[in-house]
């Protein structure tokens, strides 16, 4: 077990608590074929294990959804051995069971993004992974089987709607989404999940609820929209509509609470999970497999370039 890497990728307050946690840390700076990850990478030891902490957003949440280097994050986890990530980010309800404060354990997504490259092997050849369960079952299993031992509400399944942003959901697409079945609204889970499905690494997302999305008009006292910079643009989402007469001060207060509430719950979840004795990493795991009848393309067709260059991924 102590061999194991495992990445974890989340925000700046889920990264500075674990940074305080761990032994032998270093940062390592890490160049991919997709140019640079958001930030350098936090290496460390948690009692038996050894963790890639790499923060989303980059020092001082500068990258917006869009513009996070997903391809370069996920490929230089994968280049320094990760063979298994846990991710975390805050999102919007949807449902009225899901209240600020909840984890949910995604086990579905709606992709709704349209400006990110969501493959590594354009210009390579056809590459075409399977999706249909895209988080890796066996790490919702062990996630799953730590949340009923903690004392933090988790809902252990969600359908995760991810949209472009950076503007939140107006309320037509709010109730839209939920229409479509969907349980969180959020901006970064996608193309994350897919590119580690293509980096033939397991992958599961503990997604933090902050705030109830615009469906749900509301008075004082509920949980609203975050001004802009704030973490709830971590995967984004609508924000609730607000009654005139509540103080933007408080809303503001209210938010931060919950995304802290939620931060520490996550906390909690993943370490736990980190401290069990349930192996992370399985080598015959289908998600290591997913590229064994993925590339279509005549491997002779293929630039020898481009197979050298995307080595890490077939390792």
């Amino acid at each position: 077990m102590a061999k194991e890497l495992i990445g974890i990728i989340g925000g700046t307050g889920l990264g500075d608590a674990l940074a305080g946690q761990l032994s032998a840390v270093e940062y390592r700076e890490v160049e991919t074929p997709f140019g640079k990850p958001s930030g350098p990478i936090l290496l460390g030891t948690l009692g038996a294990r050894r963790i890639a902490f790499l923060n989303r957003h980059g020092e001082g949440h500068r990258l917006p959804p869009s513009d996070v280097p997903y391809a370069a994050n996920l490929f230089a986890l994968k280049q320094l051995g990760v063979h298994a990530v846990i991710a975390s980010g805050a999102v919007g309800s949807l449902r009225e069971k899901i209240a600020p404060g909840h984890l949910v354990l995604v086990n579905q997504f709606i992709d709704k993004t349209f400006k990110r490259a969501n493959t590594f092997f354009a210009g390579f050849g056809a590459v075409h992974c399977e999706m249909a369960d895209p988080v890796c079952g066996r790490l919702l299993e062990a996630l799953v089987r730590v949340a009923t031992g903690l004392d933090v509400t988790t809902h252990l399944e969600g359908t995760y709607v991810c949209m472009e942003g950076p503007q939140f959901s107006t309320r037509a697409e709010s109730l839209m989404h939920r229409n479509w079945g969907g349980d969180l609204i959020g901006m970064t889970a996608l193309p994350e999940a897919k590119l580690a499905r293509e980096a033939q690494m397991c992958y599961a997302l503990v997604a933090l609820a902050s705030d109830y999305d615009c469906w749900r008009p509301h008075g004082s006292g509920v949980a609203q929209p975050p001004a802009a910079g704030d973490q709830r643009n971590d995967p984004g989402g609508g924000g609730a509509a607000r009654s005139p007469h509540t103080s933007k001060h408080a809303l503001l207060q209210e938010i931060f609470a919950n995304l802290k509430r939620a931060t520490d719950n996550s906390l909690a979840l993943i370490q736990a999970l980190l401290a069990s004795g349930q192996p992370l990493i399985d080598e015959d795991c289908p998600c290591r497999k997913s590229l064994e009848l993925a590339v279509w393309t005549n491997l002779n067709r293929i630039d020898p370039d481009e197979k050298e260059r995307m080595t890490p991924l077939f390792e």
